[in-house]
Formats: C-alpha cells, sequence, structure tokens
C-alpha cells in the first residue's frame, strides 16, 4: 500500500506492506484523514535513524476485513477511527497506557491501516469523508476542555484566543449550540470574519487592549491554548472565581504567574488533554444531534501531504486540513 512516512528524517511517500487484521482488530480503507500540529513536531521527536513510521492520527474509511472475535462491525461499515488509545472510559486524566495514533504506532496517512476494533467508531452519516476525516482528535479535544473540564453552562460567556485552530473552531460550534456567548481572537482580519460567521458574537484583534475592549463583558470560561502569549492576557479578562482550561501552548510553554493575584481573584487554573471514548461517542451523538459540519479549509491528496504540512506550518488555515486518500 502506499503510504506517508517518516523515514530517516525524511517525509515522503513509500511502499508500506498491506496490515492484516489479528484477533479483534479491523482494516479500514482510509478514504480521509486529518492533519494535526502533532504531525509537524514527529520528525523533530524520533530524530534521523528511526525506520519508517506512517504519520497521522486522524481518519475515515471502510471497513475491508475483521479479525476473529470482532462482532461490532462488519465489511463495509463506514467508520471514524479515534485516536485516543486504550483510554476508554471518563476519568480526571489519562490512564498510563493512553498514547495517541501515528507515534509510536502506525498512523492514518496511508491507504490501509489495522487497529483494534475498540478504536472505530461509526461514521456520521451527514459527514463527507473530508469532514468525518478530520473530525476526532480536534472536536474531542474541544469537547473535553468545554463541557467535561470547563464545565460550560447555557447563558455563560466563553473566551477562546486563537480563532483560527481547528479545535477552535469546534470550540465555536459546541459553545453556540450550548446556548453560549462566544468572544474569539485572531490577529486576522479574514479569520474574524470567519468565527463571525460561524458564531462567535464578537472576535477581537489579539493586538487591541482586551479588558478594554471586554469592559461590558463577564467571562465565565476561558479556553486557552496558545500559552505564554495570551496566558496572563485571558487571565486579565476572565471573571473573578472563574475557570481557565489549558489544552495545549503553540508558544512558549512557561508562564510567570503572580499567585497572589490568582488566588485572592479565586481563579480555578484546569488541564486537559484529548478525551476518553466515552466523551468521543458524546460529541457523535452531540454533532449529530445538532447537524454540526466539520471546517474543512482544503484538502490535499496523499501524493500532496509535504505540501499540506508546509500549508499547516505557515498557519494560515481556518479550520482542518484534509489529505484525501480516496476518491
Amino acid at each position: 500500500m502506499k503510504a506517508f512516512v517518516h523515514d530517516h528524517g525524511n517525509l515522503l511517500i513509500k511502499d508500506m506492506n498491506d496490515p492484516v487484521a489479528g484477533d479483534g482488530e479491523v482494516v479500514v480503507a482510509i478514504h480521509a484523514a486529518g492533519l494535526n500540529h502533532r504531525d509537524l513536531f514527529i520528525p523533530n521527536r524520533r530524530g534521523n535513524d528511526a525506520q519508517a513510521l506512517v504519520i497521522g492520527s486522524d481518519g475515515a474509511g471502510v471497513i475491508e476485513s475483521v479479525g476473529a472475535g470482532v462482532e461490532q462491525f462488519s465489511v463495509g461499515d463506514e467508520v471514524i477511527i479515534n485516536p485516543g488509545l486504550r483510554w476508554y472510559e471518563n476519568s480526571v486524566a489519562p490512564p498510563k497506557e493512553f498514547d495517541i495514533l501515528g507515534m509510536p504506532d502506525d498512523g492514518t496517512f496511508a491507504e490501509r491501516i489495522v487497529l483494534s476494533a475498540e478504536q472505530v467508531e461509526h461514521k456520521p452519516s451527514h459527514l463527507s469523508w473530508d469532514e468525518a476525516g478530520v473530525l476526532a482528535l480536534s472536536a474531542l479535544t474541544g469537547y473535553r476542555a468545554l463541557f467535561t473540564k470547563g464545565e460550560l453552562k447555557v447563558g455563560e460567556t466563553v473566551f477562546i484566543p486563537g480563532a483560527g485552530s481547528g479545535v477552535a473552531t469546534y470550540l465555536i460550534a459546541f459553545a453556540k449550540q450550548k446556548g453560549a456567548r462566544v468572544i474569539v481572537t485572531s490577529r486576522s482580519e479574514q479569520k474574524r470574519d470567519h468565527a463571525k460567521k460561524i458564531g462567535a458574537d464578537i472576535a477581537l484583534d489579539t493586538a487591541s487592549d482586551w479588558p478594554e475592549e471586554l469592559k461590558d463583558e463577564t467571562i465565565d470560561l476561558v479556553i486557552d491554548s496558545v500559552g505564554r502569549a495570551t496566558f496572563n492576557r485571558s487571565l486579565e479578562v476572565l471573571k473573578k472565581g472563574g475557570r481557565i482550561v489549558i489544552f495545549g501552548s503553540s508558544t512558549e510553554d512557561t508562564v510567570e504567574l503572580n499567585l497572589r493575584d490568582f488566588f485572592y481573584g479565586q481563579y480555578q487554573l484546569i488541564g486537559s488533554t484529548m478525551g476518553c471514548r466515552e466523551e468521543l461517542r458524546d460529541m457523535l451523538k452531540f454533532i449529530e444531534d445538532h447537524n454540526i459540519h466539520p471546517v474543512v479549509d482544503k484538502s490535499f491528496t496523499l501524493d500532496q501531504a509535504n505540501e499540506a504540512m508546509d500549508y499547516l506550518e505557515q498557519g494560515k488555515q481556518f479550520g482542518k486540513i484534509a489529505i484525501r486518500v480516496r476518491d
């Protein structure tokens, strides 16, 4: 089969062995996969001596074969892949055996993938292949951060720095369907306009004076994945006793925090990572009930995977980037 791999320091298309389903496993013929920032970091994390690894965490396709003992799926079923490995029930943190598909295990940027039947779910029928292929990792991350950890309630206001990321587009959609008020930021006027079109109530220029712009707003919850560049600015606009959920850091990981201001403000700082299968299933039902469609900025073919990586690294996208493996 054809696959996009990291092989001895290089990212390239390579012929790999076709996978075979063992006991409890399924082989999925991938129709579309989703690109994530995690994929950009893999070459540096693996080094130049590592053997070929198929990258990619998100994907959707059709069950091509099933191993012994698999009863919940049949050949021909349309499915999405759960990229969060071995985390099945909701818990305050992932179990020790939790990992993310696409490193160290072979991922989704290939014509086929074999994995445990526990790691696939039926594809929502209202989604296209590109939409289904980019769904799971970002949408699950946003769902857990917003609802499980952030405990967003009807009528609250959520503040989301960085409006153009894939997770941010899901956060906007989920929060609006919950009945919340949504405020986002972006340096790009085009991305601010896009954010309003998909439901954001206010879209601020990242460089603006946030406390002045939001002096008439009450921010109940902040969902921040930018890191040092926005953490203290986000905290400054959060109401006393408010909640701030961090699920990533696209800028520097470390921040300076005035502890006295923090404890006097009675703020709640909460970490979040991906999500479990229970939450994934809840999220899939939520998007079906509300007819939510992922925002796909651009689609590339598997042969164009390097171009897709470059496009993501430039940060021009609004929403998700799909890798189309089959028409």
